[in-house]
């Protein structure tokens, strides 16, 4: 149970940072209009350490607040399939729930702000260029990297950390990958991330919404989960799980 409720408020924390980051760039009479694509992927990298320490700090001793790290884990033995499915959902949940906050967070911004688009996008992530194969493989690819980064960043003899230093460079990771790979997709990497504030946007009475842009969905679902299994396949074959 713990376990659930750190998942739930680590990703909670994740989304209203990340997401909100989004939204302080793009929303109209928003103090931080324009600060462009290194205030997102920072704002990110800082999103993904508070949700960690969050996570941890109420019971979820791995603090993956994403299905996709969580899958590679259960992988590895970390978690069983039931308890996989378990967390995957109540991250989700809190990516719902973190996406409904921002949107109470910037209440009055939303009818200041004509784009559907603009709006869609502070809750979840669409490709630069729409065409599924590229934006599979980016996705694809920027998780890959992801998650075998984080067993690079905990495996022997890097893996030799003080304690509660972890999530500090997970979070040079996201930076990182922001500024490298994030161009194309939008480096959802992560489905709670993705679909949670997906979900919120289609649910809230956001004003002057648009459509949610479902067709293009389920890649930040599949593509990072995908990403996450070749990881882990890849880590075990050189031995470093």
């Amino acid at each position: 149970m713990d376990n659930l409720l750190g998942e739930f408020m680590g990703t909670l924390v994740l989304v209203v940072f990340g997401c909100g980051v989004c939204a302080n760039l793009t929303l109209n009479k928003s103090k931080g209009v324009g600060g462009g694509w290194i205030c997102i992927a920072t704002g990110w990298g800082f999103a993904v350490t508070l949700g960690v320490f969050t996570a941890v700090a109420l019971g979820a001793p791995q603090g993956d607040i994403n299905p996709s790290v969580t899958l590679a884990k259960t992988l590895a033995g970390v978690y069983t399939v039931q308890q996989c499915i378990a967390t995957s959902l109540i991250q989700i949940l809190g990516g719902i729930v973190g996406g409904a906050i921002v949107w109470l967070a910037y209440l009055p911004h939303w009818a200041e702000t004509e784009s559907k688009e603009a709006k869609l996008g502070i809750f979840c992530t669409a490709p630069a260029i729409r065409n599924t194969a590229a934006n599979f493989l980016c996705e694809f690819i920027a998780t890959f990297f992801l998650m075998f980064c984080i067993w690079t960043i905990f495996s022997k003899p890097v893996g030799s950390l003080v304690p509660g230093y972890g999530p500090y460079i997970v979070g040079v990771l996201i930076w990182a990958l922001g500024l490298s790979l994030g161009g194309p997709t939008g480096y959802a990497m992560n489905a709670a991330r993705d679909l949670g504030p997906r979900i919120a946007h289609a649910i809230l009475p956001i004003a002057g919404k648009g459509g949610s842009d479902w067709g293009y969905a389920w890649i930040p679902v599949f593509a990072p989960l995908c990403g996450g299994v070749a990881a882990f396949v890849v880590a075990r074959m050189v031995g470093m799980i």
